[in-house]
């Protein structure tokens, strides 16, 4: 892992450190309530990390004078990549005493930062990621941070909106899974060959708890598709949890987007932190 330099807090710089295509369509327009969390006291900075026969790139922070190996955390991106705002969750998470990590999960199909309109995005590259390449990719992702300080023993993953249904998935994939926290993750709709099943559909194979951070007002994930998932968990005899903001809309924990909402992102974040504790990680 390199050393990162300091985040400048500018919302210039935070727009150069960031700079694509692809992010540009994640923000329209640029919060001013953008956060930046600067590298004092962190190693973070760009990753390479073994998966198959390939190098999948990503990013990483950690506490610089951390003595013995760190409990893991993997972040899983939005729709949009690993861009400025995923590497400063990382960092954040890294304050807060973890090891953080970040790959950027589309690197074979294609970088979301060229991308020049959201539709082209999903249909000609975020669609062509299979549900499995993913769970193989997280799993290589937990072994290098087994290998750079990380405690494999103790390890959760969190991820945002696409990502948020990856959580789900992975806490049915991975048994050695303490913890997981799904930020507004889609949680049914189409299967196919690349997603042959919904977080709905695997409920009862959650092999660790998972807590679920919604907005009130997403229109993408309606408050039907919540209830169902919050029945389904009873059902099961699930220890997961769902929280719902009302006044809340998709991408809330989002804070360079419009629809940022500092009360439910200041919460989810606390709740998520509580819940890593609570169950060992």
């Amino acid at each position: 892992m390199t050393s990162n330099r300091r985040v400048d807090a500018s919302r210039r710089d935070f727009l150069n450190s960031a700079v694509g295509v692809g992010f540009a369509l994640a923000v329209q327009p640029i919060a001013a309530s953008a956060i930046l969390t600067d590298g004092d006291g962190l190693s973070a900075g760009a990753v390479e990390i073994p998966t198959g026969p390939a190098v999948m790139p990503g990013y990483a922070a950690k506490p610089s004078a951390a003595a013995g190996p760190l409990p893991v955390v993997l972040v899983v991106q939005e729709i949009f990549g690993v861009h400025e705002h995923i590497r400063d969750l990382c960092r954040r998470l890294a304050k807060a005493g973890y090891l953080a990590v970040a790959p950027e999960l589309y690197f074979r199909q294609g970088d979301p930062s060229k991308v020049a309109s959201i539709g082209e995005l999903v249909s000609g590259l975020v669609s062509k990621v299979p549900d499995k390449q993913v769970m193989a990719d997280l799993d290589a992702t937990l072994a290098w941070a087994g290998g750079h300080g990380g405690d494999v023993k103790r390890a959760a993953i969190t991820g945002f909106c696409w990502g948020g249904r990856q959580v789900w998935l992975y806490a049915a994939h991975n048994p050695a899974l303490k913890a997981g926290a799904a930020w507004y993750g889609r949680l049914q709709g189409e299967t196919g060959a690349n997603t042959p099943r919904q977080p709905l559909d695997i409920v009862a194979q959650l092999h660790a708890p998972v807590l679920g951070l919604y907005g009130g007002l997403d229109k993408g994930i309606p408050l039907e598709s919540v209830d169902k998932m919050k029945a389904a968990l009873r059902a099961a005899g699930q220890p997961s949890e769902i929280v719902v903001y009302p006044e809340a809309d998709h991408g809330f924990n989002a804070d360079y987007r419009p629809t940022y909402n500092a009360s439910a992102a200041n919460d989810g974040w606390r709740r998520m932190l509580q819940w890593f504790k609570q169950h060992g990680v």
